[in-house]
């Protein structure tokens, strides 16, 4: 039906923590950032939103219908930029407004309320991405071995901005160590053969927890690491310790992506799932994060064993908790806790850049060992698998009971366009 409406796909309805009542929310600007592939609009609001998102064909749209908001007296909608030709605004129902993105071509949108932080109130952002992207073909599977990929390590400092995290005796905040120590460990990554690390954030602003995992997908990488320091109410409490998810928090990730049409559109180990039943989508988003799960255990072990080389452990294993930062479904995920900030001895080893790039080159041998003896295919690492495998595996045979699943095939990757 070509100049009529050809389809409206929801995409997600978003209670945004709406509550009775409230006042209306007031929508004071909105400025476009056009990012690489996909082009943002963040709309800066006085309160979370209660609002719907969904796509009008014929031509292309996206509608924003908001309940119970108003536009400030003095907003403007900006001109096009990126993805979009331009940016309309109206009303809708009797308390409603509408902002109608008008597109230059199929998009597929995500968005998410920012809370408070870095100086800027909520935030309601909509990003864009270009459907159908192209992929280059493959030539040949002689062409592939000619130019292996490194693998891509995305590091993710916690906390910062208005989230100081935790704070020790000195003073020293824990969102400015974590940030230190994930520039020290991109720095030796960037340095070796065969790798590349990204940065959630490089700079002291708030990123939320679930964009954070979000960020090392859209990166496409094989290993997320978030770098934290660990606190506690006695000064005693010493020590690394390193984390993986719990199966509670992978199971309720899985019931949310399952339930969430634009999670679903996402690939996952290699797979959409918007097109597939229930019943499918679920065993396959199932298997993806049994492997997910199984490989942060391996590479979880392989880096606690690094730490415990240069200082002493919290504990003698790999812990399990609900993190939120940890919960993609194909990319492995840990979370080093690199030492008690809250330790007047371990703050002091915290602020020492020769202390923290030590600590950083503890965590690179341990990730480095991970990807040696378990090259993602088509990487660096395959192609310059030695004989050294055996040799790792006998060094941690000595002194790691768990030494002989460490040396195990095990194998998660994040998704390959």
């Amino acid at each position: 039906m070509r100049g009529a409406v050809a389809k409206v796909g929801l995409f997600a309805y978003a209670a945004m923590f709406a509550l009775a009542g409230a006042d209306a929310a007031e929508i004071r600007a909105v400025k476009l950032a056009p990012e690489g592939d996909h082009t943002r609009a963040v709309f800066d609001i006085s309160a979370p939103l209660d609002y719907k998102l969904f796509e009008i064909g014929n031509p292309d749209r996206i509608v924003l219908d908001v309940r119970d908001a108003s536009f400030a007296q003095n907003f403007s909608a900006p001109a096009g930029a990126g993805l979009l030709k331009a940016i309309r605004t109206g009303r809708v129902g009797k308390d409603g407004v509408r902002v109608v993105f008008d597109l230059a071509g199929a998009v597929r949108p995500k968005s998410f309320v920012q809370p408070p932080g870095n100086g800027a109130g909520y935030r309601l952002v909509v990003d864009l991405y270009k459907k159908g992207k192209t992929v280059a073909p493959v030539k040949s599977a002689a062409a592939l071995a000619e130019k292996p990929r490194d693998v891509i390590i995305a590091i993710d400092a916690g906390h910062g901005g208005v989230d100081p995290g935790a704070t020790g005796n000195a003073g020293t905040h824990e969102k400015n160590i974590t940030l230190a120590v994930a520039r020290d460990l991109k720095r030796l990554i960037d340095a070796q053969s065969g790798m590349h690390a990204v940065l959630t954030r490089d700079g002291d602003y708030f990123i939320p927890l679930n964009e954070r995992y979000r960020k090392a997908r859209e990166a496409k990488a094989d290993l997320f690491l978030s770098v934290h320091a660990d606190a506690f109410a006695s000064e005693d409490a010493k020590g690394s310790s390193v984390w993986m998810l719990s199966t509670r928090g992978a199971s309720s990730e899985a019931a949310r992506w399952l339930a969430d049409r634009e999670n679903r559109a996402d690939l996952v180990g290699g797979v959409t799932l918007d097109n597939k039943d229930n019943t499918l989508a679920a065993v396959l988003l199932d298997l993806s994060q049994s492997a997910t799960l199984e490989a942060s255990g391996a590479v979880a072990k392989r880096v606690l064993h690094s730490l415990a080389q240069i200082g002493p452990t919290h504990r003698g294993y790999v812990e399990k908790a609900n993190f939120v930062v940890l919960r993609s479904p194909d990319v492995p995920s840990i979370l080093v806790e690199t030492a008690f900030i809250t330790n007047p001895a371990e703050e002091k080893r915290l602020t020492s850049n020769t202390q923290r790039e030590k600590l950083a080159g503890a965590i690179l041998d341990g990730v480095r060992e991970y990807f040696r003896s378990t090259p993602p295919p088509g990487t660096w690492f395959a192609a310059n698998a030695r004989k050294d495998k055996p040799r790792v595996a006998a060094v941690l045979q000595a002194d790691d009971p768990d030494a002989a699943e460490l040396g195990g095939e095990l194998v998660a990757r994040g998704p390959r366009s």
